[in-house]
């Protein structure tokens, strides 16, 4: 999948979700599920504007970006994904792969420190 579509479909859908939980879940979370629905759509919403950055920047001709993109896409799905379900009434247990996607998030920010440093 193209890092550039990756990255406005999730922008996409974190908008579209956060606006669902916002309006249409507002009544049916308790506290506990709406933070976990803010938490999922705000680093889903950051992470997508990074992934459609490094879309863009492959397309004006830059390299190195890949793993990097990869790694956040995987990282939102994983992270945001497992808050999402969370929230919708998931077992609690269900929570114990949400750091598996926050590893990934950081591995992709790390290999774009890498991709910095190899440019210099």
């Amino acid at each position: 999948m193209p890092i550039l579509f990756a990255g406005a479909l999730c922008g996409f859908l974190a908008v579209a979700l956060g606006a669902f939980g916002a309006h249409g879940l507002k009544n049916s979370f308790t506290p506990e599920s709406e933070g976990w629905w803010q938490t999922a759509t705000l680093y889903a919403l950051v992470h997508a504007a990074v992934l459609a950055a490094i879309g863009l920047s492959k397309r004006a001709g830059a390299t190195g970006f890949d793993a990097a993109g990869v790694a956040l896409f995987i990282g939102i799905l994983i992270f945001s994904g497992s808050l999402y379900a969370m929230s919708f009434g998931a077992p609690r247990w269900f929570g114990a792969i949400t750091p598996i996607g926050g590893v990934s998030l950081l591995v992709g920010w790390g290999l774009l420190i890498w991709s910095g440093i190899r440019g210099l």
